[in-house]
C-alpha cells in the first residue's frame, strides 16, 4: 500500500517558518535611522501608515526606495491612489538637519496630505507607585503634526 511520507513536507514548512521569522523584521523597518526621543503617546489609526524617511546623510525614503525632495508629491499620490486622507509617518535621523525633515513635511502637506506625523523614539516614563521601565527600552511613537492654513 502506499503511503503518503509526510516528513519531507514538515522539514519544508519548519525552513518556511525559520526563513519568515528570520525576515519578517527586517521588512518593518526599511531605512535605519537614529530617532530623536519625545515623551508622547501613539497615534490611533486601523490604517498602515505610509513611511517616508530623512537619513542621516539627509537621502528621503519612501517606504524603502530613495527619492528626490521634488518628485516626493507625485510618488505620494501615486502609491496612496490620490487618497489625500492616507495617514504619512515622517522619520528624521536625529543627526539630520531640522530644515530637511520640516522641507519633506512642506512638501507632503503642499501635495494636499493633511494626516503626516513625527515619529520619534519614546521613552515612557516611570509610574508612581509602578515599576518603572528602563530609559533604554524606547517605544516608536508619533507626535501629530498640523498642516499650516
Amino acid at each position: 500500500m502506499g503511503d503518503i511520507n509526510v516528513t519531507p513536507m514538515v522539514d519544508v514548512m519548519l525552513v518556511l517558518l525559520i526563513v519568515f521569522m528570520v525576515t519578517a523584521p527586517l521588512l518593518t523597518t526599511g531605512v535605519a535611522v537614529d530617532l530623536p526621543h519625545t515623551e508622547s503617546s501613539p497615534l490611533p489609526g486601523q490604517d498602515e501608515p505610509l513611511s517616508v524617511t530623512v537619513d542621516g546623510k539627509g537621502h528621503i525614503f519612501v517606504q524603502d526606495s530613495e527619492t528626490q525632495l521634488d518628485q516626493l508629491p507625485a510618488r505620494l499620490a501615486a502609491i496612496t491612489q490620490r487618497n489625500k486622507d492616507a495617514r504619512i509617518f515622517v522619520r528624521g535621523d536625529r543627526g539630520v538637519d531640522y530644515g530637511s525633515v520640516m522641507g519633506v513635511v512642506g512638501a507632503i502637506n503642499r501635495a494636499g496630505f493633511s494626516k503626516v506625523a513625527l515619529v520619534t523614539d519614546s521613552v515612557a516614563a516611570p509610574k508612581t507607585g509602578a515599576a518603572a521601565t528602563p530609559a533604554t527600552a524606547p517605544r516608536v511613537q508619533a507626535a501629530a503634526t498640523t498642516p499650516a492654513r
